[in-house]
């Protein structure tokens, strides 16, 4: 029988390294080595990088300085310039009084402008008590024109003996002689005694005035048959019209007022402060005219009244007010624009201090009773418990808890806290 030859299949060969086949796919070791390196320096990274974001991050903050300077303390409160001297007119009759032609704010010179007329409205009663009170009134506007005139004498002399300090003082240059603060005392005390001769000036000018209305007042009781007789209104003083009172024409009594005058350009201040701070004002203390439509000016203090009296609050709070007048240290041409009546602020000196240390009022924060700050310390907020005296809202006095030089944090925010991380912005 025939052998039948069957093929074979062909067998794989060995590789010719003599390695098996699933050895000879492998990469090499030091191939696998680096990219296991790699991935675990990949991995350690993203690591770092998450551990650095949640890490918090130091605080943004402001930093002032604690260093030595002046201070000085002020209250503020609204006010309101008035016109120093004022006068109002009134009827020194009874009668029929003519309409008045003149409106707030005309002149009106002394003795020339006529402000009304007042005519007899009816034959007066010619009795004894009648002319002994008019005769009264003419002895006793006698007496207040004298009294007006030895003021007046007085005030001279007393702005006399002033001026000749001041024009002594002013003469001496030599240096170290005499402060600066005695030389503005004297010109200041100058410059008062020139006003108060201006009062007294004024003052005898109404006097004058009220002597020659009850003049005619009893001269009218004396001649009844000059029944036509009219009596001419005249201004006392000069100045302008603040205000009409009696405009139309009417049957006035004796004593009504009809008008009033003043002199728009000698303004004073007057301000109503609460008595707890007016018993730290002192007279010739320091004042700020502000608000009043043009830059602040400075003025000086010039009385404290001495009685308080009872103001309702907006809301509905009582509190006492004192009455504190200021003047204006010199005017202005920008200060001839007020008027009587005018709303201005006044900022009024109640302490000074020529070299005190201050810390910026916004470093400080209060805890519980006790003022405290952050110091800034190498990077870290520390805090500090510090005991503070005056401050103007802006500077505050530190009496003590810090140094002059230290960095302290101003108005730092809620996330700062003792020994947090922080950095200057």
């Amino acid at each position: 029988m025939p052998h039948s030859r069957m093929s074979e299949a062909p067998q794989a060969r060995p590789p010719s390294n003599g390695k098996p086949p699933w050895e000879a796919k492998r990469p090499p070791r030091g191939r696998g080595l680096l990219r296991r390196l790699m991935t675990l320096l990949i991995v350690a990274g993203l690591i770092a990088l998450v551990v650095q974001a949640m890490r918090p991050r130091p605080i943004e903050v402001e930093v002032g300085v604690v260093k030595p300077g002046p201070l000085t303390v002020f209250v503020s409160e609204e006010g309101k310039t008035r016109i120093r001297n004022r006068y109002i007119v009134a009827a020194p009759v009874g009668g029929s009084m003519q309409r008045v032609s003149l409106k707030p704010g005309d002149a009106v010179k002394a003795g020339e402008t006529i402000l009304t007329r007042i005519e007899p409205s009816m034959a007066p009663l010619l009795d004894t008590r009648s002319k002994a009170q008019a005769q009264a009134r003419v002895d006793a506007a006698t007496a207040s024109r004298s009294r007006a005139q030895e003021a007046l004498e007085m005030a001279r002399t007393g702005l006399k003996y002033a001026q000749s300090n001041w024009d002594r003082i002013k003469t001496n240059t030599d240096k170290g002689t005499i402060s600066e603060t005695d030389r503005d005392t004297f010109e200041r005390e100058a410059e008062m005694k020139s006003r108060e001769v201006r009062a007294s000036e004024f003052a005898l000018q109404v006097a004058d005035f009220e002597l020659v209305q009850t003049k005619a007042a009893l001269l009218q009781l004396e001649k009844p048959s000059e029944s036509g007789a009219v009596i001419e209104l005249k201004a006392p003083v000069n100045g302008l019209v603040l205000r009409v009172q009696q405009e139309s024409a009417t049957i006035i009594a004796p004593g009504a007022p009809i008008l009033e005058i003043g002199d728009p350009t000698d303004l004073e201040i007057e301000a109503e402060i609460l008595s707890r701070d007016a018993v730290n004002i002192q007279p010739d203390a320091e004042v700020t005219i502000e608000q009043w439509g043009g830059a602040p000016a400075p003025g000086r203090v010039r009385r404290i009244e001495p009685a308080a009296f009872t103001k309702v609050s907006a809301l509905g709070v009582e509190e006492q007010r004192v009455l504190v007048l200021s003047d204006f240290k010199e005017q202005t041409p920008a200060l001839k624009a007020l008027g009587d009546r005018y709303r201005v602020e006044v900022r009024v000196a109640v302490w000074k201090s020529n070299e005190t240390l201050l810390v910026p009022a916004g470093a400080l924060f209060r805890v519980g009773s006790e003022w405290k700050t952050f110091l800034f310390n190498s990077g870290k907020a520390k805090t500090v418990t510090v005991e503070a005296g005056r401050t103007d809202g802006k500077l505050t006095q530190v009496l003590s808890g810090l140094e002059e030089g230290d960095e302290v944090l101003l108005h730092p925010p809620d996330s700062v806290a003792d020994g947090s991380e922080v950095v200057k912005r």
